[in-house]
């Protein structure tokens, strides 16, 4: 299972200071009277980004592991929620798709920068769209995108997916990721023919810095 690990540190420094050593776990989740024999269990390697590890904690008898994924990391996908949010914002205010996917992954073909885009775009939008009915009162007014959930917080570019992951705390195992820890959404975004996913196809090679 995994759980959050609040933190303001960008991945960069979540790599750069070894982070992950620092975090604690203090009981079990499912045995908070203890007894259970709860004992931290290493660490497992992200892909993305280069020296990334998460801290991991084993309940015997429960027989399930739990990990603390930082804020600053998606969920069951390779990188940042800062570079996530850098590419849906972008293809948010380019004219076409096509558009974004070219700025975005010159260095990969047509169909897989295509491909790459449209993934994200549609898992972001459709977390967007659940935090919509999660969070009403925070969110009121507010557009199933980036930009006008960004500017309803008045959070700055680059920091609105942290701030939804700590603002939606309480439901991040129902929330589908990138943004939570449940499974993925089958929702489309308003104007879903733009954001459709297609077969995701072979792994692109990680987003340049």
């Amino acid at each position: 299972m995994q759980l959050r690990l609040a933190t303001n540190l960008t991945s960069e420094q979540y790599v750069s200071e070894k982070a992950w050593r620092g975090a604690s776990l203090a009981r079990c989740p499912l045995h908070p009277e203890g007894g259970c024999g709860f004992k931290r269990n290493g660490s497992y390697e992200r892909t993305e980004p280069p020296g990334a590890r998460v801290p991991r904690w084993y309940c015997p008898d429960g027989q399930t592991s739990f990990s603390l994924l930082p804020d600053c990391l998606a969920a069951k996908l390779a990188g940042s929620l800062a570079e996530l949010e850098q590419v849906v914002t972008e293809l948010e205010q380019a004219p076409s798709v096509e558009a974004a996917a070219d700025q975005l992954r010159p260095d990969i073909e047509l169909p897989g920068r295509l491909r790459w885009v449209r993934l994200r775009a549609r898992l972001v939008h459709a977390a967007l769209v659940a935090l919509l009915g999660l969070l009403p009162e925070l969110l009121s007014g507010c557009e199933p995108t980036l930009g006008s959930v960004g500017a309803g917080l008045g959070a700055e570019s680059g920091s609105v997916l942290p701030a939804l992951r700590a603002l939606a705390e309480a439901q991040l195992q129902t929330l589908p990721p990138p943004l939570g820890f449940g499974s993925r959404s089958t929702q489309q975004a308003p104007g879903s023919a733009r954001w459709r996913q297609h077969d995701s196809g072979p792994r692109a090679p990680p987003l340049s810095r």
